[in-house]
């Protein structure tokens, strides 16, 4: 079913059709690598964390999202359609203690830990993170005198810097990223690196000789599933890789020298031709760059193109294995009691407050083997993303599913309409 008889079926608007960004352009199998997360979770979202559900009957939604979602002139949405989405969209139902998008009702109780922590913990944890941001801001800003950032390709970072500096650079990002992490409550990181994968024969036939040579060889990308914000926090700490990001991250205040510094590929959405070569092709060398190059700092790349509720891995875009060089595969896992750090269908400023009021968080990460292409995978970019999903779905217990970010705005804009009217 396409993603218009999706809103038809549960009565959108065509207005909201063309306000919503559910039916933009979907992105190039090229750029698909591009974090989508920043713009899913930037929905307004006025609704007190501790409402009472004696007067949330007489509330009446206050952002325009949320106005325009359910027209008066159009039959309302049920919670038997929500709980039939929930079945078709099961990579992003969040399951927490905090219900749908955060603003499921609690138990008292829960009502009054969440005001202790929203009172103690929260503003000393904001004031740390602010200062662990800018010290490192200050340090790049001090390490980059008088360096001139590369801007080959339309790019503009440091990544090609190389001796002390570059060290310094490095060595205090992973642990000043190390340090906001256990700010935000990770105190501890369990990682695991398994020395057989189970999951999936490769395809071909290689000798040993070839396979022993290929042990040496570094891989040129990271591949990691994708399921908040956080995960950029990890791999900073543990590689402090270059990603994929956004250009006007480039001129955000603090983040965006910092993001310089990691030797971001910037992304031009609203041009898919402002660069010559495409962002594919810019991936594309810096994988390649960093797989024969030690000093040159590997892509780190979530192929999916949005967040998930962690429990499921969606379908790869390929434009993080055009370049044929190995990768490292990545899984990551976040447990939880109360809250979950899935930034799924939550908004953004919601997921942060929550997240600080929690006063212990947890992370799992298993780091597999090196994966190696094959020849025919080399030759063939949908398969060999397709064999490193399934080899990462079946190490990390994840289920494969085969929806996408455009399913993912079908169910936000279902929700915001479902919540408008409650």
């Amino acid at each position: 079913m396409s993603s218009e008889e999706e809103l038809k079926e549960f009565s959108i608007s065509k207005d909201q059709k063309e306000e919503e960004p559910v039916h933009k352009e979907p992105e190039s199998e090229s750029r698909g690598d591009v974090d989508e997360e920043e713009e899913e979770g930037s929905i307004k979202d006025d609704r007190p964390l501790l409402k009472s559900s004696d007067n949330s009957s007489s509330e009446k939604p206050t952002s325009t999202t949320e106005a325009s979602s359910i027209p008066p002139t159009h039959p309302s949405i049920t919670a038997e359609n929500i709980r039939e989405l929930e079945k078709k969209f099961a990579a992003y139902v969040r399951k927490d203690v905090y219900g749908t998008m955060g603003r499921g009702e609690l138990p008292l109780i829960e009502k009054f830990l969440l005001g202790i922590a929203f009172v103690t913990i929260v503003p000393i944890r904001v004031i740390v993170g602010f200062v662990l941001l800018v010290l490192y801001y200050l340090i790049c800003r001090l390490l980059t005198l008088r360096i001139i950032p590369n801007q080959e390709d339309g790019q503009e970072d440091y990544a090609h810097m190389i001796g002390w500096r570059r060290v310094v650079i490095v060595q205090c990002g992973r642990f000043l990223s190390r340090a906001m992490l256990f700010n935000f409550g990770f105190y501890w990181i369990n990682e695991s690196n398994p020395s057989n994968s189970t999951g999936l024969e490769k395809l071909g036939t290689e000798s040993e000789d070839k396979q022993q040579s290929q042990e040496s060889e570094r891989p040129g990308a990271i591949i990691s599933n994708h399921v908040s914000y956080l995960d950029i926090l990890y791999h900073m700490s543990s590689s402090f890789p270059s990603f994929v990001a956004k250009r006007s991250v480039a001129k955000l205040p603090l983040v965006g020298l910092i993001s310089k510094c990691l030797g971001c590929v910037y992304v031009q959405r609203e041009s898919k031709s402002s660069e010559s070569k495409g962002v594919s092709g810019v991936v594309t060398e810096r994988v390649l760059e960093a797989h024969q190059n030690n000093l040159a700092p590997m892509m780190m790349l979530f192929p999916e193109g949005t967040t998930t509720n962690g429990d499921y891995l969606l379908p790869f875009k390929t434009g993080a294995f055009l370049s044929k060089a190995p990768v490292l595969p990545v899984i990551l896992r976040y447990p939880y009691q109360r809250f979950s750090p899935a930034w799924d269908t939550i908004s953004g400023v919601r997921h942060v407050i929550l997240l600080l009021c929690q006063f212990v968080n947890h992370i799992e990460v298993v780091r597999l083997p090196v994966y190696y292409p094959s020849e025919q995978e080399k030759e063939d970019p949908k398969l060999y993303a397709s064999n490193v999903r399934k080899l990462m779905a079946c190490e990390g217990n994840l289920v494969l599913s085969d929806i996408a970010l455009a399913e993912k705005r079908i169910y936000h804009a279902a929700l915001n309409g479902f919540l408008a009217q409650s």
